[in-house]
């Protein structure tokens, strides 16, 4: 495991974030401008916070390690904005900040406290608000509730997700909710950079559906251009062959992609099959291995059974095939590359002695991105950050007996 140490200077230097979202989508769209410099306050519920907190098994003591995936870099303040004092600490809050990102579906209930794009916008131009919804703030779904799973089997990708012949099948990490939090994280850093040009802040309508769309990629513009639709291939290509996974004769799987002619020609000579397989009219091009393919495939798990993957694997690499064992994950973060590359970020938890995560993938060559700050304990740094808007500690008093009626 690498330890990553703290960059002097970052990207978004000077600039705040002001973070009101929960679950994934939100909380990794923050971490994300955290990692590259951004200031992120991270406002809470007190007493529950974000509902992420309590999704586990696993915890590592008292915190959940689903929580502590999306949370580094960030301070947490619980602040009660339904009573007067905790809405005028939120305002004062956004009105030092550069950008707000919230995920509440109703538009209505932000109004009602004032936090609407429209009021936030008027009040504060230079702001850039980013909204994370199921579907955002336009069309006949928009304030209905939005969940990772829902938009995966909405935008079509889990219909050709799968084994032929099997069910719909849903991609098992939050993909959705990581998409959408990474595209938020784009369009503000856009924002930002059309803001140095304008003055002006601007709101951001992000939605998950709209996002797991862009995951249909080839296959939709297969269906917008030529009508075809997808189908479910498994862990193999539509339009390559070999490329999927094979089992070796000790059982342990590994996957070949044989992207062209030369590469087939190399491939069968590693498998010894040239004067066999290798010269079978009916697989002479990609084309036509496409065509034989349920007959190819059984053929050459056949060969590849007769020894173990890692044999299989050696001989790949010496001969150029692309190739790969299909890893755990305690082997994935385990790798030579993984810890060649710094993948694995450690900090000192206040609560757990060590909180783990896997790193930011973006390398700047001059301003790297920074590893400051673990995931925060629940209001962790209220009094502190409330001591900067000005509260005394009788107004925190004030506000901490308030929060608890």
């Amino acid at each position: 495991m690498s330890v990553i140490i703290a960059a002097v200077e970052t990207i978004l230097d000077s600039i705040r974030v002001v973070e009101m979202t929960e679950a994934l989508a939100g909380p990794y769209c923050a971490m994300l401008l955290g990692d590259f410099g951004a200031e992120v306050i991270k406002v809470e519920r007190p007493g529950t916070g974000d509902q992420s907190r309590g999704w586990g098994p696993p915890f590592v003591g008292s915190e959940s390690a689903y929580y502590l995936a999306a949370n580094r870099n960030k301070r947490s303040i619980t602040l009660n904005y339904d009573h007067p004092r905790g809405a005028e600490a939120l305002q004062k809050l956004l009105a030092s900040a550069d950008v707000f990102i919230v995920n509440q579906p109703s538009l209505a209930s932000l109004q009602k406290r004032g936090i609407d794009p429209d009021s936030l916008c008027a009040k504060y131009p230079r702001l850039i608000y980013c909204s994370i919804t199921g579907y955002g703030f336009t069309g006949p779904k928009a304030g209905m509730p939005g969940y990772d799973i829902l938009a995966q089997a909405e935008a079509g990708v889990m219909s050709f997700t799968g084994e032929p012949g099997g069910g719909p099948m849903r991609y098992p990490i939050a993909i959705a909710d990581m998409t959408c939090g990474m595209y938020a994280a784009m369009g503000i850093l856009a924002a930002l950079f059309s803001r140095e040009r304008s003055g002006r802040g601007q709101f951001i309508d992000m939605a998950l559906f709209d996002s797991q769309l862009t995951w249909l990629a080839n296959a939709g513009s297969s269906y917008l251009n030529a009508s075809v639709s997808p189908e479910r291939w498994g862990n193999a290509h539509p339009n390559i062959v070999p490329y999927e996974a094979y089992r070796g004769g000790d059982h342990k799987y590994f996957v070949v992609g044989v992207g062209t002619e030369a590469l087939w020609k190399r491939f069968a000579q590693v498998l010894n099959i040239q004067d066999g397989i290798g010269r079978d009219e009916r697989f002479a091009t990609n084309a036509l291995r496409i065509k034989h393919r349920a007959i190819l495939v059984p053929l050459l798990q056949n060969v590849i059974q007769q020894k173990p993957a890692a044999a299989w694997l050696d001989k790949f690499g010496e001969a150029d095939i692309p190739a790969a064992p299909i890893n755990t994950v305690a082997e994935a973060v385990e790798d030579v590359q993984t810890r060649a590359r710094g993948l694995i970020v450690q900090l000192e938890h206040p609560a757990i002695g060590t909180a783990k995560s896997i790193a930011n993938p973006i390398r700047f060559s001059d301003t790297p991105v920074s590893f400051r700050l673990p995931p925060p304990l629940l209001g962790e740094h209220t009094a502190e950050i409330l001591r900067g808007l000005g509260y005394s500690a009788e107004d925190m008093q004030t506000m901490a007996v308030e929060s608890a009626t």
